[in-house]
């Protein structure tokens, strides 16, 4: 017969009271949950001096003191998530060998975590970036599987036919040093403004390629003079202003953290939804 399993006696037994103890220890990157369950089995787990004997058991790492075979469990990492305006002249990395300005450096957070950018925006660019230290949570935000969209606001020379927009939007043929190359994703773009030698419009794009707007205007004929990142997902650039930084909202992250964790059937739906035909100019310069 099964061996059934042994009904606790230690008191954390309220769910109320924070996360599950496997997780918590697979958090402080001790083991995995797993492991953790049968260290747990074998006796080798206090919280406050008290066995924990069997499973559930749920804890506050924050306050409970856990002990795993008589060592203190590291307290986890609380994770950082900041929105920055990034100024044009600074790089996305965490070093760089050219000595060239770092966009960490703009950030000087409270909590003194090494945060890591999610993403990159090129040396000319400006606009949103976001920075963390939630290396789980970059993955997802930057990977082309998890169709987390952004939108740029970009200024060209020259101006824009319909014929360019169509193009545009199907993806076009972009080369690579490494291989053949391929076509872009499509994408959905907007003219806002339009004048003699120059054209204002914005960009969604699905895929993160190196330079990949600059590449694909140039291929166009029509060079990137201005580029902008204005969103990433539910992330909008509003009220801050060039070099300045702030924490995520509560609301923010989790509308993000929706986003980033869709499953499959989400994130099929999202592609599959109706396009936005041709390109509509809102304004026109005088």
């Amino acid at each position: 017969m099964p061996r059934r399993a042994r009904k606790p006696t230690h008191s954390f037994i309220d769910a109320a009271r924070g996360e599950r103890i496997q997780k918590v220890i697979a958090d402080a990157g001790l083991a995995s949950r797993r492991h953790a369950e049968v260290m747990i089995a074998e006796g080798l787990v206090k919280v406050n001096g008290e066995l924990i004997d069997a499973l559930p058991a749920w804890v506050d790492p924050t306050k409970d003191r856990i002990t795993v075979d008589g060592k203190a469990l590291r307290a986890p990492q609380r994770h950082i998530y900041v929105m920055l305006h990034k100024p044009t002249g600074f790089v996305c990395t965490n070093s760089d060998p050219e000595g060239r300005r770092l966009a960490t450096e703009l950030v000087e957070h409270p909590s003194h975590a090494r945060l890591y950018p999610v993403g990159r925006l090129d040396l000319d660019s400006s606009g949103l970036l976001l920075l963390t230290n939630d290396g789980e949570f970059a993955n997802r935000l930057t990977h082309p599987r998890y169709e987390v969209h952004k939108e740029y606001e970009v200024l060209v020379k020259g101006a824009l036919d319909p014929a360019d927009v169509a193009r545009l939007e199907e993806g076009i043929f972009l080369p690579s040093d490494s291989s053949p190359g391929s076509r872009t994703r499509s994408t959905h773009l907007r003219i806002l403004r339009r004048d003699g030698d120059r054209t204002l419009l914005t960009m969604e794009l699905r895929e993160g390629r190196n330079r990949q707007i600059r590449r694909m205007m140039a291929d166009m004929g029509h060079p990137v003079k201005r580029l902008r990142r204005i969103r990433m997902g539910p992330l909008r650039l509003r009220g801050l202003a060039i070099g300045a930084w702030r924490d995520l909202t509560h609301t923010e992250l989790s509308q993000l953290r929706k986003e980033a964790f869709a499953d499959a059937a989400t994130i099929q739906k999202r592609r599959s939804a109706p396009r936005r035909t041709g390109a509509r100019v809102r304004a026109r310069a005088k």
